[in-house]
């Protein structure tokens, strides 16, 4: 379906509650109109071309691995879309159920995977739309940023329903990409001075009389996405948010504060009780946040062992027992033994899993 082109240029006026019944009506069907032709807009909204082509490589692969797969559709917005979307419709016993990638691809085919990416419209870092210029770009780093932010703080929190968090997260502000369509001075004449997250939505609902939050609500059930994850969305900036809804509005107040945006300290303290965490639960992740995931430890000190004493341990940090890597290495388990034993001593270690952990840390392994 071709993008619908966006509505010409207009001021936004605050809606005015004292205006007679009929002007107040004409509004609303106004907006109405203008809703309703960008949700119909965002069928074309664009995946990123890098995680539609990883997506195209790996499900085309001799041996798909399904974590891979599901990591790249997780990276980007329109993807997640498409996959959850016909997941929710393929079958009448899945409908409206479906809440996660982790189920859409164990659900879908990998020849439904491809041919969803395979027709995806795409955008590039180098490029512009004329339809939605750099709005795909912003959106998804704002996203992905949430969806990490959630990510960590479901661990922290031990959170179980983290598969339907990563969904919830990404696509927590669809509702903004609705606004961007059908207001084209949106966000910037919105918002103007608002700095904080919650001066923005104050700011939505008195110029448009709705909010981002909302508007994603009502998508996300047009869409036929399940009543949970619309929920979510909807609910991600009330002031009594519970629940994954907290752990969404917590997540999005520190993907702003790790991008340099404004936070108040207060709002973070409140909702982060509200998921059950600490204000030193909370400084660890906000501690942790500017540091990419599975970053490597810089090795500083020069390690005490031996290389073969290296790979021994190499070996061992991937779970084989002492006959696999005699067998690899070609030594006699006896000497496996000998070698493993110098490296506890060497690394003060009592146990394998202190020494994995011990080397893991300083950066030698």
């Amino acid at each position: 379906m071709p993008p619908t082109a966006p509505a010409p240029a207009t001021t936004i006026r605050p809606a005015q509650d004292g205006a007679p019944a009929g002007v107040r009506r004409r509004e609303n069907e106004g907006h109405g109109r203008r809703l309703t032709a960008a949700f119909e807009a965002l069928e074309a909204f664009p995946a990123l071309a890098e995680s539609r082509d990883r997506v195209l490589r790996l499900v085309t692969a001799e041996r798909i691995a399904t974590g891979d797969v599901i990591a790249a559709v997780e990276s980007d917005v329109a993807l997640v879309i498409s996959v959850l979307r016909l997941a929710n419709q393929v079958e009448a016993r899945s409908r409206g159920r479906v809440e996660s990638v982790v189920q859409a691809v164990d659900l879908l085919s990998p020849e439904s995977v491809h041919q969803l990416a395979e027709r995806a419209r795409t955008f590039d870092f180098f490029e512009r739309s004329t339809v939605w210029d750099a709005a795909p770009e912003r959106f998804r780093l704002h996203g992905v940023a949430t969806q990490r932010a959630a990510d960590r703080l479901a661990t922290e929190a031990g959170f179980e329903e983290r598969d339907r968090l990563m969904v919830t997260a990404l696509l927590h502000d669809i509702g903004k990409l609705v606004l961007v369509h059908a207001y084209p001075g949106y966000p910037n004449q919105v918002h103007q001075g608002a700095r904080t997250p919650e001066e923005r939505v104050n700011r939505e609902r008195r110029e448009l009389g709705v909010d981002h939050a909302l508007v994603g609500g009502v998508l996300a059930r047009r869409w036929g996405l399940p009543k949970a994850v619309a929920s979510v969305i909807e609910r991600h900036h009330a002031d009594d948010a519970a629940g994954e809804a907290a752990f969404v509005r917590l997540a999005d107040m520190l993907a702003h504060y790790s991008q340099g945006g404004a936070v108040v300290p207060g709002e973070l303290l409140k909702t982060a009780r509200a998921v059950g965490l600490t204000p030193a639960d909370l400084r660890r992740v906000m501690y942790d946040l500017p540091y990419p995931a599975g970053m490597r430890s810089r090795q500083i000190e020069p390690s005490p062992l031996s290389s073969r004493e290296h790979e021994v341990l190499r070996r061992l940090a991937e779970g084989k027992v002492y006959k696999q890597i005699a067998h690899e290495l070609t030594l006699s388990t006896s000497t496996v033994r000998t070698h493993l034993h110098n490296i506890y001593g060497k690394l003060g270690a009592v146990d394998r899993a202190q020494a994995v952990l011990i080397a893991t840390e300083r950066g030698w392994l």
